[in-house]
């Protein structure tokens, strides 16, 4: 592929804690069998210790040269990677535009919603039997997504930053499987790679994924891995904040 249907530069990031996060961490820890939301999940906030991450990481994303920088943000339309966007847009003077894409939203559990692991086996074992059988990559709950139907939105998200944005310097924040299965995409991995890496440890909260395109052996661009999970603006020092990292799943489910 030509170097000119790739951006320049691309990172995805994470949003930062969600409520969602926190109630899904209660939950868990407590031996519920479902999630305490009295909102839409596409209207779930950043928690306060979401909104410290996601300001520390503008601080990073604002100390890179100015010609490093991203200056296209593309988001999730839910309202946690918003939120995380538009901080780091206003972080960059707002030289990095912030667009949606529904095509970056959160992958859709259908039924198994707002149920803990315990809460899947208790309501649908059905639904836990099959998951354990097909593996979450290909399992698909009623009404809700597997990772490929995710795999297969965002192949055509790929398709439009390379028509719309080739040559720029992109920043996408999104959602943990998001972020894993644009790695599965832009590294050509199978099933085993990307879950080998995913029984590594969830994607934290804020973490940066990053790559750049270079000549591979075949003389043809390709997207090169500079950084995986990498928590940016944790550490202290100069224009930075130290905020604990976080890491919950977004979707507890049974066997994942």
């Amino acid at each position: 592929m030509d170097k000119l249907s790739w951006p320049e530069h691309l990172w995805i990031v994470r949003h930062g804690q969600s409520a969602g996060n926190v109630a899904s961490d209660v939950a868990e820890a407590s031996g519920r069998t479902r999630i305490s939301l009295d909102t839409r999940d596409v209207d779930v906030p950043l928690s306060d210790l979401g909104h410290k991450q996601v300001a520390a990481l503008g601080q990073w994303f604002a100390g890179l040269p100015k010609d490093s920088r991203p200056d296209v943000v593309l988001s999730s339309p839910f309202l946690r990677a918003r939120q995380t966007a538009e901080v780091i847009s206003a972080a960059l003077g707002n030289r990095g535009h912030h667009l949606s894409d529904e095509r970056l939203r959160e992958r859709e559990f259908g039924i198994l919603d707002q149920l803990t692991r315990a809460g899947v086996s208790e309501f649908h074992p059905d639904q836990a039997a099959s998951l354990t059988m097909l593996g979450k990559f290909y399992h698909r709950p009623p009404g809700g997504e597997s990772w490929t139907d995710v795999i297969l939105r965002l192949r055509g998200l790929l398709d439009t930053i390379s028509l719309h944005h080739s040559g720029r310097r992109v920043l996408v924040v999104a959602h943990q499987v998001v972020v894993l299965c644009l790695r599965y995409i832009l590294e050509d991995l199978d099933e085993a790679g990307i879950l080998a890496i995913d029984r590594m440890g969830d994607v934290a909260n804020c973490s940066v994924t990053e790559y750049d395109f270079r000549a591979g052996e075949s003389g043809r661009c390709q997207p090169h891995l500079i950084r995986y999970n990498h928590i940016a603006a944790t550490p202290q020092g100069p224009g930075r904040l130290k905020t604990p990292v976080t890491s919950a799943p977004d979707k507890p489910v049974a066997a994942e």
